[in-house]
């Protein structure tokens, strides 16, 4: 049970901080931007050169998320505001068109190899029945301790009373001295960080490529959808509740059901439980299971 566990735990800590950045950005310019998960990898691509440049690790994740960041609101100012004043459609095209320059970019300069850390081998620990090694721990916790920060930022501070407003009233909260602009450029920045942060952890947990974007697309999405795309409460539950199911379908024994003694799904088809799970979510609740957050980022 506990391996259980600590395997969804992971599995959520891969896409968790690339999810929670997609909806809350999602939350205040109303067009799902389909380059978010390619943030990841510009992250995750950044630190390994910073690390090449002999800098620590903390501070390869920190500089690779602040210029990350930054790179969000660039492409945000000067394509995606633009392609918005059309329609949100044109937008996402827009940013799918932009999600192919990245990848391809990246092609370019880093090559189609998968790239690591040079990180020295884990051993890994027991814990309860179940292991998990120091890096997967630091993963977690690095994790546990973003989504933290940005709640207690939401729910706590001035600046997140003006995002919560933008978010759920732009008009009105522009009518009260609120800059919209202002705040859709702070989110932009820490949508792209988070996803920057996602990247690097992942290449420190196990390897990076360069189509690594591509892969987080869709599995991103089904969890922000489930969770109430828009809700950034939403986007945590929905990608726990994402790794839950993924994690259980690999775990259980079908032999009963065949009459065989071990009948296991491969890991490779944990993916296809969750796209179920967001089609059942669809049918059911087309706003996603926490859609009542999403009225108020």
């Amino acid at each position: 049970m506990m391996q259980f566990i600590i395997d969804t735990l992971l599995r959520s800590g891969d896409l968790m901080l690339v999810t929670l950045g997609l909806s809350t950005v999602y939350a205040l310019v109303r067009f799902p931007n389909m380059a978010q998960t390619e943030y990841a990898t510009i992250g995750a691509f950044l630190g390994l050169l910073l690390a090449g440049l002999g800098l620590p690790l903390w501070l390869c994740v920190l500089v690779s998320a602040l210029l990350t960041g930054g790179i969000a609101v660039l492409l945000h100012r000067y394509a995606f505001a633009r392609l918005l004043r059309s329609s949100p459609v044109i937008a996402m095209i827009g940013s799918m068109a932009v999600a192919m320059i990245i990848r391809s970019a990246i092609q370019a300069v880093a090559g189609t190899r998968s790239q690591r850390f040079d990180l020295p081998i884990d051993v890994p620990h027991q814990f309860m029945g179940a292991m998990i090694t120091t890096t997967q721990i630091v993963i977690l916790a690095v994790t546990a301790l973003v989504i933290v920060a940005f709640l207690l930022l939401l729910f706590k501070t001035g600046l997140g009373r003006s995002m919560r407003a933008v978010a759920a009233q732009p008009e009105l909260a522009r009518a009260c001295g609120i800059s919209s602009e202002r705040v859709v450029d702070i989110i932009g920045f820490l949508g792209g960080a988070f996803a920057a942060i996602g990247g690097t952890l992942l290449a420190i947990g196990s390897q990076v490529h360069f189509n690594l974007g591509q892969d987080l697309l869709l599995p991103v999405f089904a969890a922000a959808i489930v969770g109430g795309l828009g809700s950034p409460i939403g986007a945590i539950l929905g990608v726990l509740l994402l790794a839950f199911v993924e994690t259980l379908v690999t775990n259980l024994n079908f032999g009963v059901l065949t009459g065989d003694a071990f009948l296991y799904v491969p890991l490779a088809y944990g993916p296809a439980a969750g796209f179920c799970l967001l089609v059942i979510t669809l049918v059911f609740r087309p706003r996603g299971l926490f859609h009542s957050e999403s009225k108020r980022v």
